[in-house]
């Protein structure tokens, strides 16, 4: 019998491979040539590193009927559900001169309704409560929050967002409303060591308010917007943390109300986090390119502006 030594054994093995590899290349060569086997390795829809979708679709010919997911539900059910916090004026909030879906008035009702136009679908407004808009549609709830939703990373971390459809003219968004009586004894972030704060309980700008006030008396969350404005007023909380530009169409609204922005306490934000944002399941991201593709429109034409400026100057006096 005719032995062999391990180098022609550890030779053959080498060889094989090499055989191997070069068949391997030669199967993706084949099917890189075959027309569209390329898009198929790229995710069609996809987050950017912020995870917040920016992509979108075109929207002209409604819900592709190849849509998957979320979408082709909705599509099916001929019905978009929409969870909203209407205590939020002027982007959404409750107009008592109308009734049923046309009630809930404001640039983001605006909004959910052309979104839902250009899906060719019913839509459904559900009101509650601002702490339950983003866990009822991260529970798959409803299809859609659309309720002034700032960006942060944790709400990205669990919630599918859009790209931004409102952006405010100031870098920073967020600041400090008192009443206009303390203004010459609340200037800066070292006036409020003492002092009472309130901000809207799972807000941007509570977050903004605990990363950026280190010392107070007391830290309280509230429901609503309003109920920040209410406390301030009446003495209940010495300063409220706030979006400028909601708290100044309040008071533009409301000459007697008393209140005043610190000009000296701001709160800025990166780039990326500024925007209001649509949000719904984590992983509907079909959904979120069709969303956007109707922001990206909204955007282009100044659409969401003009809703926002009309309600601002008109709707408000209704209170």
């Amino acid at each position: 019998m005719m032995k062999t030594d391990g180098s022609s054994v550890s030779g053959r093995a080498v060889s094989l491979r090499h055989c191997l590899q070069i068949s391997v290349m030669a199967v993706l060569v084949l099917l890189l040539a075959v027309p569209g086997w390329t898009e198929e390795l790229t995710p069609k829809y996809m987050e950017n590193e912020w995870n917040y979708v920016d992509g979108s679709m075109d929207i002209t010919g409604g819900i592709p009927e190849d849509a998957v997911g979320r979408l082709a539900r909705i599509r099916s059910a001929g019905k978009l559900t929409v969870a909203t916090s209407p205590y939020y004026p002027p982007q959404e909030f409750i107009d008592d001169s109308r009734t049923g879906q046309e009630r809930f008035a404001g640039a983001d009702m605006e909004l959910a309704r052309l979104v839902a136009e250009h899906m060719g679908v019913e839509l459904e407004i559900v009101p509650m409560e601002f702490t339950e808009v983003l866990s009822s549609v991260a529970d798959g709830d409803y299809d859609l929050a659309i309720s002034a939703l700032s960006f942060t990373t944790s709400r990205a971390a669990v919630l599918e967002m859009s790209k931004g459809y409102f952006f405010n003219n100031e870098q920073a968004s967020s600041g400090l409303l008192i009443r206009r009586e303390n203004a010459g004894s609340i200037q800066t972030k070292e006036d409020l060591a003492l002092r009472d704060i309130v901000a809207q309980s799972g807000s941007l700008q509570e977050t903004m308010g605990a990363e950026n006030i280190t010392f107070y008396h007391k830290f309280k969350r509230l429901p609503s917007a309003n109920d920040v404005y209410e406390a301030v007023m009446t003495g209940e909380a010495d300063a409220g943390v706030v979006d400028i530009g909601i708290a100044q169409v309040y008071i533009d609204n409301h000459p007697d109300c008393g209140l005043y922005i610190v000009p000296d306490i701001l709160f800025e934000l990166q780039p990326q986090y500024t925007g209001d944002r649509i949000a719904a399941q984590k992983g509907e991201l079909e959904l979120f390119y069709f969303v956007n593709g109707v922001i990206d429109e909204v955007l282009s034409s100044g659409q969401y502006d003009a809703w926002f400026d009309y309600y601002a100057s008109t709707a408000l006096q209704q209170e």
